[in-house]
C-alpha cells in the first residue's frame, strides 16, 4: 500500500503537471537515457512502450514512466523533450550488497535469509525501503507467535559505493510472556485440575518454573481439550471462545476458554457394510466399538485402523473405512454404520532394489517376504525390513511403495539400502578394562564379497588373552536356511594378569556349528568339535586349582557338543529398541573324553520403546555348569566370572565371586547377571545407529559350588555409558557408582573398552 501511495504521488507531483506542459505531442526521431548504472538500456526498452516513430502525447508519457516504475528498478523517472528526442533521466534503486543478522537465538539466521528471498530481499537484488518495513512487521508478528511481545526490531541501512547498499537487522528479542493463568468456563462434569493435566501451557517447565506462552501450543491445547471430550462421549462439546490478553508490561498472559460440553452420548449399536472380504465375525473381532459403550472418537480411529491394517493384509492397501453415525439427541445416543471399501486387490509388480553397491540382490531378496507378482502385503513387508535391519549390513532400510503408472492395481516395492562397512583389516592398539593393553590384527568381513557370508581370521593378543582364530559362516547353507559353521581355534589364559586366580591355560580346538530356523523368530543349533586344554601353575597358584591338577592331570582332550534354541524378535540385531531375545544353550564335554560337564546358559533380553528415540532394556543371563558321576569337579577354566565392563559394571572385571586360598576371584560354578538400561536421546548421530547413550542399573554374582544363592550376595551399581561402533571396532566407556558394596570388593568406578569384540 505504501509502495502504491507513493507512487500515485510522484505520478500527481512530478508527471502530470509535465505532462500537460512537455508533451504537448510530437513524433519521436530518438529516445536518449540518462543516469543508468547498472541496469542496461537494452533492460530499459524492453519495459519501454515507446519507441522510435511513436507519437508521444500526455497519455503515453503516464504510460511510459508507469510501465518504469513498475520495474521496481528505479526511485525516480522524469520524462523530458529536447527537440524530437525524447530524454528519460533515471535514478536506480541501489542493489542489496549484503545483509547481516544480529540478536536472532530464536528464530535461526537460515530461517530468516530464506524468508527475506520469498519477499525478494537477498543480496544481489534491487532494494526497496517498503519491503525493509514490511519485514519489521513480519518479524515482530513471527515473535509474538513465539510469546516475545517486547521484541524489538531495528534495521539500518548503509550506502556504498556503485549504488550498493548494506542491511543491518538488529534484534532485540526480549523474554518471553509467561502464562499466569488458564482458565476453563463452562466444564461441569471434569474438573479444572482433570482438564488441565491434558494442557501443556496449563502445566510447569522443566525446572517448576511457569510455561511460555506460544501460539502454536494454544492451538494444540485446545484441539487436547477437544479430543479429551469426544473420546469421552462429549459429541456436541464446543469450544466457544478464547481470550488471551496481556499485562501492561506484555510479560504475563491470561489465556480465558470458553467451553460448551453438551451431553455424554453412548453407542446405540454398529453395523458393518460394504464389501467385507473377510467373515463379518472377524471383523467385528477388530472392532473397539461395542454397544452400550462410551461414545469414543479415539475407539473410532483405532478400529478403523485395525480393519485397514487387515484388509492391506490380504492386498487391499488402499481400503477406505468411512464411519457414519447417526445421532438421537433425545436418548443421547448415536449409531455408527462403518463402510468399508476395500477397493482393488493390489499386487507387486517388482522389487526394486537400489543402495546396495557392495551387497548382492540375492542376499537381500532371500530376507524378503513379500513376493513379486503376490498381492501386497504389510505385514509381509514390515517383516522384510526387520529381517534386513537385523543382518546387521544396513546402516537405513527405506521401503516404498509407488503405484504402477497406468495400472491401478499394481505397485512396485523400492527398496533402498545404506550400507555399513561389514569388514576390517585392522592392526593396531586397544584396552580392555578385563585384558588390559591388546594387540591386536584381524581380517573379518560380516558380508564376505556381498555374499552374507562371514569370514574372519583375527589375532588378538593382550596381558591376559592370546586368540588365534579362523571362522567361517554360510547363513545359507541350504535354500531353506539352515547355517552352517567352522570354527579353528587356539588361545591362551594368563589368569595372573588379570588379578583373579593363578594359573593360565592353553587351548586348541576345532567345531562346526548348524543352525535350522523353526519360524520367522524361532531357532535352534547343534554343533558338534574337539578341544584340547592344559593347565600351567606357578608359585602362587591357588589351591583349589593345584587339587584340580591333582586329581585329574594338567592336559585334558574333549569331544564336546553344544546346542541351543533361541527365540529373537528384536528389531536390529546391533542397538535394537523394540523386541526381543531368549536364548537357551548348553555345552557339553561327552563321554569318553579326559572330563565331562555341561555348562548350561539361559538368556532373555526384552526392549521397551518408550517416547521419542527412548526405550527401556532388560537383561537377564543365568548360568550353571555341572560336572559328571565320572568327574564330578567343574573344570576351573570353565569357571563364570562376573564383573566389569559386560556384567556388572563399576567392580574390577571378574571381582565378583567367592576368593581362593591367595585372596584372589576364584569364580563360580554358576552365575545371575541382570542389566535394566534406559536408552536415552542419541547426541551424537541423528539415526543412532553408530552410537547408544544410556543410564544403567547392574547386578550380578558369580556363586561357587559350596554356595548356595542369597540374594544378599548380589552385588549392584549404577552409572551412564557410552557405546560407539567405529570402523577398527567398538568403543565402550561406562562409570558406575556401585549401591552395596562391601568393604573387600574391588571397586573401579571407570571401565572403557577399546577395540574388542562388541
Amino acid at each position: 500500500m505504501r509502495k502504491l501511495i507513493t507512487t500515485i504521488l510522484c505520478w500527481i507531483i512530478f508527471i502530470l503537471p509535465g505532462v500537460a506542459s512537455a508533451f504537448t505531442g510530437f513524433v519521436v526521431k530518438d529516445v536518449r537515457l540518462d543516469g543508468l548504472q547498472r541496469i542496461s538500456a537494452g533492460t530499459v526498452f524492453s519495459y519501454l512502450p515507446v519507441k522510435v516513430g511513436d507519437t508521444i502525447d500526455s497519455e503515453l508519457a503516464v504510460q511510459a514512466i508507469h510501465a518504469l516504475y513498475q520495474t521496481g528498478f528505479f526511485k525516480d523517472v522524469r520524462l523530458e523533450r529536447e527537440d524530437n528526442v525524447l530524454v528519460i533521466f533515471l535514478a536506480e534503486r541501489p542493489a542489496i550488497a549484503k545483509i547481516t543478522f544480529a540478536g536472532n537465538d530464536k528464530i535461526p539466521t537460515k530461517q530468516l535469509e530464506e524468508a527475506l528471498k520469498q519477499i525478494g530481499l537477498a543480496e544481489g537484488r534491487v532494494f526497496d525501503q517498503s519491503m525493509l518495513d514490511n519485514l519489521e512487521l513480519e518479524l515482530k508478528r513471527q515473535y509474538n507467535s513465539f510469546g516475545k511481545h517486547n521484541a524489538a526490531i531495528k534495521t539500518a541501512v548503509t550506502p556504498l559505493e556503485r549504488n550498493r547498499v548494506d542491511i543491518s537487522i538488529k534484534i532485540a528479542e526480549g523474554d518471553e510472556a509467561k502464562i499466569y493463568d488458564l482458565n476453563i468456563v463452562g466444564n461441569k462434569d471434569f474438573s479444572d485440575y482433570e482438564l488441565k493435566r491434558h494442557l501443556e501451557l496449563a502445566g510447569r517447565g522443566f525446572f517448576g518454573g511457569r510455561e511460555s506462552y506460544n501460539k502454536q501450543l494454544l492451538q494444540a491445547d485446545l484441539e487436547a481439550l477437544k479430543s479429551f471430550y469426544l473420546d469421552r462421549g462429549y459429541i456436541n462439546f464446543n469450544i466457544d471462545s478464547t481470550q488471551v490478553s496481556l499485562t501492561p508490561d506484555r510479560q504475563d498472559v491470561y489465556i480465558t476458554v470458553n467451553v460448551t460440553e453438551g451431553e455424554r452420548f453412548t453407542i446405540r449399536d454398529v453395523k458393518l457394510t460394504g464389501d467385507l472380504i473377510v467373515k463379518p465375525e472377524e471383523m467385528k473381532a477388530l472392532l473397539l466399538l461395542k454397544r452400550g459403550n462410551v461414545f469414543s472418537r479415539r475407539d473410532i480411529s483405532e478400529s478403523n485402523k485395525r480393519i485397514s491394517d487387515k484388509m492391506a493384509e490380504l492386498g487391499y492397501a488402499f481400503a477406505n473405512v468411512n464411519v457414519i453415525p447417526e445421532i438421537d439427541n433425545d436418548s443421547r445416543t448415536v449409531g455408527l454404520t462403518l463402510f468399508v471399501d476395500p477397493g482393488k486387490r493390489i499386487y507387486v509388480r517388482r522389487i526394486n532394489i537400489s543402495g546396495n553397491n557392495k551387497t548382492r540382490d540375492e542376499v537381500i531378496r532371500r530376507e524378503f517376504r513379500q513376493m513379486e507378482g503376490d498381492w501386497i502385503s504389510t505385514t509381509s513387508i514390515a517383516r522384510s525390513r526387520t529381517r534386513l535391519d537385523r543382518l546387521g549390513f544396513f546402516e537405513q532400510v527405506a521401503i516404498e511403495t509407488p503405484p504402477v503408472p497406468g495400472v491401478p492395481d499394481q505397485v512396485d516395492v523400492n527398496l533402498n539400502v545404506s550400507e555399513r562397512s561389514t569388514g576390517s583389516l585392522s592392526a593396531g592398539l586397544g584396552f580392555s578394562d578385563l585384558n588390559g593393553v591388546i594387540v591386536n590384527f584381524a581380517v573379518a568381513q560380516d558380508n564376505f564379497l556381498g555374499t552374507g557370508k562371514r569370514m574372519s581370521i583375527s589375532i588378538d593378543n593382550s596381558q591376559v588373552n592370546n586368540n588365534y582364530v579362523f571362522s567361517y559362516r554360510d547363513p545359507y547353507y541350504t535354500l531353506n536356511g539352515v547355517s552352517r559353521q567352522f570354527d579353528v581355534y587356539y588361545k591362551t589364559v594368563d589368569a595372573t594378569s588379570a588379578n583373579i586366580t593363578n594359573y593360565a591355560s592353553n587351548t586348541a580346538g576345532a567345531k562346526v556349528q548348524y543352525q535350522f530356523p523353526l519360524g520367522e523368530a524361532n531357532s535352534i543349533w547343534l554343533g558338534f568339535g574337539y578341544e584340547g586344554t592344559g593347565l600351567v601353575t606357578v608359585s602362587t597358584t591357588a589351591t583349589e586349582i593345584t587339587d584340580f591338577i591333582a586329581k585329574y592331570g594338567s592336559t585334558y582332550n574333549m569331544l564336546k557338543a553344544e546346542g541351543g534354541w533361541s527365540y529373537d524378535t528384536r528389531n536390529r540385531a546391533i542397538f535394537a529398541t523394540d523386541g526381543s531375545l531368549s536364548r537357551v544353550s548348553f555345552e557339553s564335554a561327552l563321554p569318553g573324553g579326559d572330563l565331562e560337564f555341561t555348562k548350561y546358559s539361559l538368556q532373555h533380553s526384552r526392549y521397551f520403546p518408550l517416547w521419542g528415540e527412548q526405550a527401556l532394556s532388560l537383561n537377564l543371563q543365568y548360568g550353571q555348569s555341572v560336572g559328571s558321576t565320572r568327574t564330578p569337579d567343574v573344570p576351573p577354566f570353565e569357571y563364570f566370572f562376573v564383573g566389569g565392563s559386560y556384567t556388572v559394571r563399576g567392580y574390577q572385571p571378574g571381582s565378583l565371586s567367592l576368593n581362593d586360598s591367595t585372596g584372589n576371584p576364584l569364580g563360580g560354578v554358576s552365575q545371575l547377571v541382570g542389566n535394566l538400561e534406559w536408552i536415552l536421546p542419541n547426541p551424537f548421530s541423528e539415526n543412532g545407529n553408530n552410537t547408544r547413550l544410556s543410564v544403567f542399573y547392574d547386578t550380578g554374582y558369580a556363586f561357587g559350588a559350596d554356595q548356595s544363592f542369597s540374594s544378599d550376595l548380589l552385588r549392584a551399581s549404577t552409572g551412564v555409558a557410552l557405546n560407539w561402533l567405529t570402523p577398527v571396532g567398538a568403543l565402550r566407556f561406562s562409570w558406575a557408582s556401585p549401591v552395596n558394596a562391601s568393604s573387600s570388593d574391588k571397586l573401579q568406578s571407570f571401565q572403557f573398552t577399546l577395540g574388542a569384540p562388541f
